[in-house]
Formats: structure tokens, C-alpha cells, sequence
């Protein structure tokens, strides 16, 4: 990356790394044209021409987008779309032809960078800017109420934080703001001296500031006006010390209209003024206000720790939150909150909303490999990630390809990268085969039909032939798209969708049993990733995981530990001890009839947090139905294990060891309660169960439990290594 010295006025030289942007054609469009720029894009029905042209019926069809976009003396109209967003870039992109501009050669330098951060400020503090509902007009309008020389003070950081532009820009000049917000602040200083005669910047408060009032009118207009309330508000928020000896807790921020939040963050965390606090990046769903505020550390910090994946032997080293970091893939120097709140586009007022220990230890526990997938289940306690993946009909909660997706995008990798590739099966081989050929002609055959066709980039193939297997690769990148692993399995599907779960499976579980055993020998864990057709690359994929190890306990699920590592099949049998169940009581009548590995079972069940003495009882997790399939490993080993020894309409109470902490807090609702329970006595899990109904599978799907790989599949291996043995000089087959 080219790096080049600015030289701002008033400043020294600031060294920049200049990212090569790559914008697309709409938002070149913008940084050219801005509001001149206006995209009308009209939804167009085709017609859909009926299989019975006698009736009379009309057929609607799908819907398809056209966008009309007009520049100043160009006028650009597309064919149709299926998404909008493909009209109007298809718009930008004749646009840009038309004008003569290509994207590829037009990069901004530095400089042009630069000046493009001074022009964006500039506007952020206009009266123009002010009368949008843009959520940063909120903290000027609350900035406007703090008291004495702080009145009017923005913190540089939200501007960072809360304008995309900007932060875009912050960015390309220097990548490493992405994992280090304070890194961002430097850059907009520079660019503030800039615009000394309209703004006032203040280097020791990390703040900037409009030197001349607002007008009134544009102030106080009823577009942007906030309430008038002096009520007082109180917000739950999450507190998490830096120090790893200090447990998570949750606080009272006591908020008021008439004062500015950034402030009252800042007095909890034991700072001067809201000026020195920074942001994370959201936290949870996209449309979520959850975020981390935290101390920006001393300027002498700045160059430490810029990037939690250059981190390596000590991440605790000064005042680094390794569990503050790890949530939000940035670096948090200090205690931090973890809070619900800010100014939104969708209201004028300060959106507010409280957070819980339950809600925090969910989000932890979302990312881990099978965290999603429990969540899904909305059983933290009694669901696990299945081991294999036999059929749609009887999978339950979030697919594997969606967990697999969802752990990459909670740890900031790019989108795990799905090849499906057909191949004919072997009983589709050998009916191709000519009645009688000779040998030497046989094998020509045998490597046409074994001749892979990858499938579409949508893992989708265009046309496939009834008979065809599928088997898919899985790579996953890193966000600078650095290779951290790939899974090639060699294993044969009827279905695409079926390779692909599978697949991701396979990936996931090597994650877990990362995950489970994080000091576990890199040769064990590569042996492991052999066995599922998984490659990695240690010095990559370390790096992007190397603050997990501070979180917490690192014998997560222990039940999927001893499952994944010692590569027990699903289906052998245990003694209850085995998987921690103690004084077991079964009731009702037993039948004699128990449920089949491939069998769908539906349970009612509850877990409640008991204490020795049966002194104290908290109900964690509770189901009426409940539906698994048995064998796969969907449930948690001690409850598949005692449900296997019952029949319908049996019940049993059974106990076991306690988990981590944070699932028996992820589960249950008053946390401080649960918490008084585990730190004051010997607790442990009392589960109980009864077996409502079990749907037997077809003779299909029973031998494919019992036997790997089914016993067609056997029958034709057989044939054709048989075939292949005797040396045969012809081949007829019959049929």
C-alpha cells in the first residue's frame, strides 16, 4: 500500500497508509454528483404467457425494477432487474461509461482523501446538515446541553463512529481504524485544523466544535427538535471490568433529556467527560443500538495493540479488555459498558433499552461453533449442533450452512466460500457402460463418468442429471481474505443441499473441538481436521481467534468435547455414568419398546439449577415439545442417554454436573439470583423428562443409520471392486 506524509496546517506530518478503495459504480456517482445524482426506480410487471391459452386467467408474474437516473445533461434508463439495487447500479454503471469515467483508474490519492474529510466535516456542521435526521444531529443538539465550556463540544469519536462517510474515509487512509477506533482520531484532528475559522478543535479533549451558534430557527425546528422532558430515565446497562478477576455485573445509568448520555457513561467508567470516551461497533443484529463505550487510552497507547490479530503471546499486556475485545473485533483498552442507546434515524428522542447479564451470556455463547444453533432451539441446555445432517424433515432450528454463516459474520470473517461439485454415481457408472466392451475401453469410461462439474457460484447447478452425486468444498477467509482453512471431504450425496450441510458440519465441528480444547497440541487438532478432510493454516487462523482464550472457561461443552475428539459414533451405547447422569428415577409403565437411532422423538422437558440439600431451586429452561432426531447427537449425551431407556409416556428424573457458567446464565432469567446460588453452594442440573411420541423413520433412512455407507451403496462397491479383481476380459450387465 502506498504510504504517504500529509501535512496538515497547523500540524506536523501525518503518516497515512492509503487503501485502495473500491467503490462501486453508485458511489462514485455520489462522490461526483451528490444530491444532483436522482435514481427513480419504477416497478415493472412482464407478462406471463398461460400454459392454457383458451382460459381466460390472468397470470401474474414476478416482479422486475427499471431505474431512471438523471445527471446534469445525462439521462440513463436500464433494462429490468429482479432487485433494486441491481437496477440502480446497472444505472451508475452505464452512467459512468457515458461520462468516459473508469472506476479502476479514477482511485483518489491521499491528498483527495483529504480534502474529501475536510469537505465532509465542513458539511456535518452546517445548518443544512443539522435540519436532517441524520442520528449524529441528535449528539449536536445534546452536546448543546452540556454544562460550561463542554457546551457544544461533540466528541471526535462520534463523529467516527456515527457518520459512515467519514469513518469510510478514516479507513482508506489507514485500515487499522477498522480493529482500532482511537486510531480514527488523529486522522479527523488533521483534518478539523483545517477548518479553523468554522470549527474549534481541542486536542486534549479529543473534541471538535461549531465556533459560531446556531441559528434558532434551524435549531429548535420541529424536525430535529428533541422533547422537552427533564424526566429522568434509568437504563440497565453491562459492565465489563478489563481485570479477568473481576466478574461482568450489570449497572443503572441514570439518563436525563437535559443532559448529554456520553457524559453519564463516562462518569461510571471513572473518566473526566464523555470527550475521552470511544465506541465499539454495533453489537448483535444490524439493527441493534448495542455498543461498547470505553476510555480512549493515552496517546502513548497509540501505536500498542492497533490490531487483536497482531496480538500474540501476552494480549493482557497493559490495559488491554481481552473479553470487551473479543465481542466487538476491536481494541478496548480499559473498563468498558456495554449499553442499548444513542440517537437513531427512526426518532428524534435518545432511543433507550436495557440490557441483562441473560442477554450478554447469549451473545457470548452465539459465538461459539454451536452457539447459533442452540439459540435457534431456544434450549442453551438440553440442544447441541448434531453431528451429521440426515434429512430436511427431520432437522430442527438453524441449518448448518446458516450456523456455519453465522459464526464467520460474528467473528468478523468474510462468508465461508461453498463449492458444490456433481459427479455421476456409481450406479449411473455402470449402466453406461455397454453390454459388452472390453476392458481396456472399461476404465475410459469409469474416468468419464468420475469427471467432476462444479456447480454455479450460487451452489446451484443449472441442469443436473437424475443419478448425479454431489460432494462440497468449504474455504474460509479471513477479512483481508487471508486462507484460514478449507474442508474438502470426500463424501457422496444424492443432494446438493445435503454436501453442503454436511459439509459445514464438518467445519463445525473441528471449531468446536478448537474451541473446547483451546491448549490442545497443534498435531492432535490437525490429525482431527485429517479425519474430516479439513487443511489449516495455523499462523492465519490463530490469529484471528487469539483473544478467545480470555473469556472464560475453556471446557466448553464438555459432552461435544468427548464426542468430537475421540470421534465416538452417535449411535454406540454408554453407561449413563459416562455421561455424568446420577440418581436417575424412571416412572411409568415401561412397554419395551425404546426409540431407534434415525427415530424422531418429541419430549417435554425442564432443567432446574438445584443446590445439595435441596435448600434452593431456580427453574432455568423449560419445554413442552420438543423434537429431536436420535443418533446425530442433537441433544445434550446425558439426556439422549437416559431417553434412550425409556418408552412412551415414561418420565425421568435425573442430575448432572454443572456446565460453564455462562450457559446455565444464558439460560436462566435472574441472573444475580443464579449467581448467589453457584458462588455459595454446590450446585448441579436437575433435568426432568417424558417421552411423548416417537415417528419410527422409513427402512431407508433405518439403514442408512445402521449402516455406513448404506448397504445399495455397499452392494455396488462390491460389484465393481469384484469386477476390477476378477480381471474380466468383457462386461455384460444385466437388467
Amino acid at each position: 500500500m502506498p504510504r504517504e506524509e500529509l501535512k496538515m496546517e497547523g500540524q506536523g506530518s501525518v503518516a497515512v497508509t492509503v487503501r485502495k478503495m473500491n467503490l462501486t459504480p453508485k458511489a462514485i456517482i455520489h462522490q461526483k454528483f451528490g444530491p444532483k445524482a436522482c435514481y427513480t426506480v419504477e416497478e415493472v410487471q412482464e407478462p406471463t404467457q398461460s400454459e392454457c391459452p383458451g382460459l381466460c386467467i390472468p397470470q401474474k408474474g414476478p416482479s422486475l425494477y427499471r431505474c431512471r437516473l438523471e445527471l446534469p445533461d445525462v439521462l440513463i434508463v436500464t433494462d429490468t432487474f429482479k432487485k433494486k439495487k441491481e437496477a440502480e447500479q446497472s444505472a451508475a454503471e452505464m452512467a459512468l461509461k457515458k461520462l468516459g469515467i473508469h472506476p479502476a483508474t479514477d482511485n483518489p490519492t491521499a491528498m483527495d482523501l483529504c480534502d474529501a474529510l475536510v469537505q465532509r466535516l465542513k458539511y456535518l456542521f452546517s445548518e443544512e446538515f443539522l435540519s436532517s435526521s441524520h442520528p449524529l444531529t441528535g449528539h449536536l443538539r445534546g452536546a448543546s446541553r452540556r454544562a460550561g465550556d463542554l457546551c457544544g463540544s461533540v466528541p471526535s469519536s462520534v463523529f467516527a463512529t456515527f457518520d459512515t462517510k467519514l469513518s469510510n474515509i478514516c479507513k482508506s487512509l489507514n485500515p487499522k481504524v477498522d480493529s482500532n477506533p482511537f486510531l480514527a482520531l488523529p486522522i479527523i484532528t488533521s483534518a478539523a485544523t483545517r477548518l479553523s475559522s468554522s470549527v474549534l478543535v481541542s486536542e486534549s479533549r479529543l473534541s471538535l466544535q461549531r465556533l459560531s451558534p446556531y441559528p434558532p430557527e434551524v435549531f429548535y425546528s420541529s424536525s430535529v427538535q428533541q422533547s422537552d422532558s427533564s424526566e429522568r430515565i434509568s437504563v440497565d446497562a453491562i459492565y465489563i471490568p478489563s481485570s479477568l478477576d473481576e466478574h461482568v455485573r450489570q449497572v443503572t445509568l441514570h439518563l436525563s433529556s437535559s443532559g448529554y448520555y456520553m457524559d453519564i457513561i463516562a462518569e461510571k467508567l471513572g473518566v473526566e467527560n464523555g470527550d475521552r470516551i470511544l465506541l465499539s461497533r454495533t453489537l448483535g443484529k444490524a439493527s441493534s443500538e448495542t455498543r461498547l463505550y470505553f476510555a480512549a487510552p493515552g496517546y502513548h497507547l497509540l501505536e500498542v495493540s492497533s490490531d487483536p490479530g497482531a496480538v500474540k503471546d501476552n494480549p493482557l499486556e497493559g490495559s488491554l479488555n481481552a473479553r470487551a475485545s473479543y465481542f466487538c473485533g476491536q481494541v478496548v483498552h480499559g473498563d468498558a459498558i456495554m449499553a442499548s442507546l444513542g440517537y437513531t434515524w427512526r426518532s428524534k428522542d435518545l432511543f433507550h433499552e436495557n440490557l441483562t447479564l441473560q442477554l450478554y451470556y447469549r451473545l457470548l455463547v452465539s459465538t461459539f461453533p454451536g452457539g447459533t444453533y442452540k439459540l435457534s432451539r431456544e434450549a442453551v441446555l438440553a440442544a447441541e449442533l448434531p453431528s451429521r445432517f440426515t434429512t430436511k424433515a427431520y432437522w430442527r432450528g438453524s441449518f448448518p450452512k446458516e450456523v456455519l454463516s453465522t459464526f464467520c459474520r460474528l467473528h468478523r470473517l468474510s462468508e465461508p466460500a461453498f463449492s458444490v461439485i456433481s459427479l455421476p454415481s456409481p450406479e449411473n457408472c455402470l449402466s453406461r457402460v455397454h453390454k459388452k466392451v472390453k476392458l481396456k475401453d472399461t476404465s475410459t469410461s469409469e474416468m468419464e463418468c468420475l469427471n467432476e462439474r462444479p456447480t454455479n457460484a450460487t451452489g446451484e447447478t443449472d441442469s443436473m442429471e437424475s443419478g448425479s452425486t454431489f460432494r462440497c468444498e468449504i474455504k474460509i477467509y479471513s477479512k483481508r481474505r487471508d486462507l484460514l482453512m478449507e474442508c474438502s471431504p470426500t463424501d457422496l450425496y444424492k443432494k446438493q443441499s445435503d454436501s453442503v450441510h454436511n459439509a459445514s458440519l464438518k467445519v463445525l465441528s473441528w471449531l468446536t473441538a478448537y474451541f473446547n480444547n483451546f491448549g490442545i497440541p497443534l498435531e492432535q487438532l490437525s490429525s482431527y481436521g485429517e479425519n474430516l478432510g479439513i487443511q489449516l493454516y495455523p499462523e492465519l487462523f490463530f490469529r484471528e481467534f487469539v483473544l478467545y482464550p480470555y473469556v472464560g472457561d475453556n471446557s466448553i461443552g464438555r459432552n461435544a468435547e468427548q464426542k468430537l475428539l475421540e470421534s465416538k459414533c452417535a449411535d454406540m451405547l454408554y453407561s449413563l455414568s459416562e455421561h455424568g447422569v446420577f440418581s436417575l428415577r424412571v416412572e411409568g409403565c415401561d412397554s419395551g419398546a425404546y426409540p431407534s437411532n434415525g427415530s424422531l422423538l418429541c419430549v417435554s422437558y425442564s432443567v432446574i439449577l438445584a443446590t445439595e440439600g435441596k435448600e434452593m431451586k431456580e427453574l432455568l429452561e423449560q419445554k413442552d415439545e420438543f423434537e429431536f432426531e436420535m443418533g446425530t447427537g442433537a441433544v445434550v449425551s446425558s439426556l439422549e442417554a437416559v431417553v434412550t431407556q425409556l418408552s412412551v409416556g415414561q418420565s425421568a428424573l435425573f442430575n448432572t454436573r454443572l456446565p460453564p457458567e455462562y450457559f446455565v446464565l444464558a439460560a436462566g432469567t435472574d441472573s444475580g439470583r443464579i449467581l448467589s446460588f453457584m458462588s455459595s453452594h454446590n450446585c448441579y442440573l436437575q433435568y426432568s423428562v417424558s417421552l411423548l411420541h416417537v415417528t419410527e423413520p422409513p427402512e431407508e433412512r433405518m439403514e442408512q443409520a445402521l449402516f455406513s455407507p448404506p448397504l445399495s451403496k455397499q452392494r455396488v462397491e462390491y460389484a465393481v471392486q469384484h469386477i476390477r479383481n476378477s480381471s474380466a476380459a468383457s462386461l455384460v450387465v444385466l437388467s
